[in-house]
């Protein structure tokens, strides 16, 4: 029987595609990321049906050179832990506990261009968003560009000013 892995999880998810890199907005746990070249590659090619290998030389093609096993383990790894695949992974024991520290250490420097990342963005929840502005009314010393910006109207020298009908 053929090993299968994990779908990559599209609900819910709000996706960009950039030049280098990938953005989600995962609107269940209200987090940003970005997957790098190689995390964004393994993630696309998880259709619940290729296995690692075949994932790996999908990845060979396109680099136009060998690509570790370990480097799509720990992609797999990361897809899973910010919870963008569906269902479970189970990795080799042989694999151990992946680290990219480990995968530079154990494949060579050369290879710390191809590892997989993710990060996590900060984004600012609604409230936090609206707490400098017109709909809070609390704005003063808040960052502005014109006066319509600020709850008094009143934007002088990049900041809101409280304006009280004297706004100069």
């Amino acid at each position: 029987m053929k090993e299968t892995f994990a779908r990559a999880r599209e609900a819910r998810l709000i996706i960009k595609e950039l030049a280098d890199e990938v953005l989600v907005y995962d609107l269940e746990t209200d987090k940003a990321l970005c997957l790098n070249h190689t995390a964004a590659l393994v993630w696309k090619n998880c259709n619940g049906q290729r296995t690692v290998a075949e994932i790996r030389e999908l990845m060979e093609k396109e680099a136009g050179s060998p690509v570790a096993e370990e480097i799509i383990w720990l992609a797999l790894d990361q897809l899973a832990q910010f919870k963008l695949l569906n269902g479970r992974i189970s990795k080799p024991d042989r694999l151990g506990a992946l680290s990219r520290r480990r995968l530079i250490r154990s494949l060579g420097l050369g290879t710390a261009v191809s590892i997989p990342v993710i990060a996590s963005i900060i984004v600012p929840t609604p409230a936090m968003a609206a707490s400098c502005g017109s709909l809070t009314g609390r704005d003063t010393n808040c960052p502005c560009t014109f006066d319509s910006e600020c709850a008094s109207d009143c934007c002088r020298n990049g900041r809101c000013k409280p304006g009280g009908g004297n706004c100069e």
